[in-house]
């Protein structure tokens, strides 16, 4: 490959060279009386030993250059590998050099103002549950209609999901310094996300129906776990098609693994929709229609997944509910 790169960067040369020769032989036969074709085979030999000489030297100088070319960066230190002893084998090293202290300048610049912006988010969202729950309390206190006074209580949980939400939008980016893999009891799990949301399944009158073997433990993280079964929570009861339906929670071990599903009987997901449920900011057609959906519960459950090392998949079709499964090792 590296030969094939200094034949292709040399072939204007030899072309040219060939040209030269051609060019050169006619005026020694226009030019000179007596042909002595051994005198001229002689001239045109001696000039082809002085070429490839010189492309002989060209390679040996280069061929570090041309190496580095043809071979893929594992990483970007590879690039601040030295070239060569040639002029040109040089400059493109030095050039290399310093477009790889701008990259790291650039990325650190770029890493500390990232930093400071989840700082700032995370400093926004713990200020604000403060207002948050002063306003729940002060709720409780006043004498309101039932309807208003569950109206406005739908709007405060509906403001702390969306406060979570962006508060492990913004902890994602740090997820390696804030997990904890251990074995975590499924059911125990679950019965505690059922119970962190049952004001969504009082006010939409949907009811858990539970089947999880009380020893099936999974290693996952607790925390990002009852994230993840949270999300699916709020969306399995809010695409629920009306009162009186169930959502279901079952377990069951499959070899090496173990598998929770969640099952609501919603209004379903339309087949041209499945495929990118998962998708950021994505929200389909029943999201538009029911106004509840941000596109990105979903996809963050399976970046979650991604780094747990866990699988997460969706099952349904409209008007048949929706079936989230996930996979987690045991």
């Amino acid at each position: 490959m590296t030969m094939r790169l200094f034949v292709r960067e040399q072939l204007p040369l030899l072309i040219f060279y060939a040209g030269q020769m051609l060019i050169v032989g006619l005026w020694y036969w226009l030019a000179v009386e007596d042909h002595s074709w051994a005198t001229a085979a002689y001239g045109a030999l001696l000039g082809i030993v002085v070429l490839a000489l010189y492309l002989a030297y060209r390679y040996y100088t280069h061929r570090k250059l041309y190496a580095k070319l043809e071979t893929p960066l594992a990483d970007m230190d590879q690039s601040l590998a030295g070239l060569g002893e040639a002029p040109m084998a040089e400059a493109v090293s030095d050039l290399l050099r310093n477009q790889f202290q701008l990259y790291k300048n650039e990325l650190y610049g770029t890493q500390q103002r990232l930093e400071h912006h989840t700082a700032f988010i995370n400093r926004w969202i713990h200020q604000m549950k403060t207002p948050v729950s002063v306003i729940q309390l002060a709720l409780q206190d006043l004498d309101l209609d039932d309807d208003v006074e569950d109206g406005l209580q739908e709007e405060i949980d509906r403001l702390k999901k969306g406060l979570e939400m962006a508060l492990y939008t913004a902890r994602l980016d740090k997820f390696e310094q804030d997990f904890k893999v251990e074995g975590v009891p499924l059911l125990m799990a679950v019965e505690n996300a059922v119970a962190e949301n049952r004001q969504w399944f009082i006010r939409k009158e949907v009811y858990p129906v539970i089947d999880i073997p009380p020893d099936l433990s999974v290693i996952s993280d607790a925390k990002w776990l009852a994230f993840m079964l949270g999300q699916v929570i709020v969306n399995a009861v809010n695409y629920s098609a009306g009162a009186g339906k169930k959502v279901a929670f079952r377990a069951y071990k499959l070899g090496p693994r173990a598998v929770l599903e969640i099952r609501d009987e919603g209004i379903g997901i339309a087949k041209e929709d499945l495929g990118r449920v998962f998708d950021p900011y994505f929200t389909g057609n029943q999201g538009r229609q029911y106004h509840e959906s941000t596109g990105m519960g979903l996809f963050l459950v399976r970046e979650v997944c991604r780094k747990l090392d866990h699988q997460v998949g969706i099952d349904s079709a409209p008007g048949e509910g929706t079936t989230v499964r996930f996979t987690f090792n045991l």
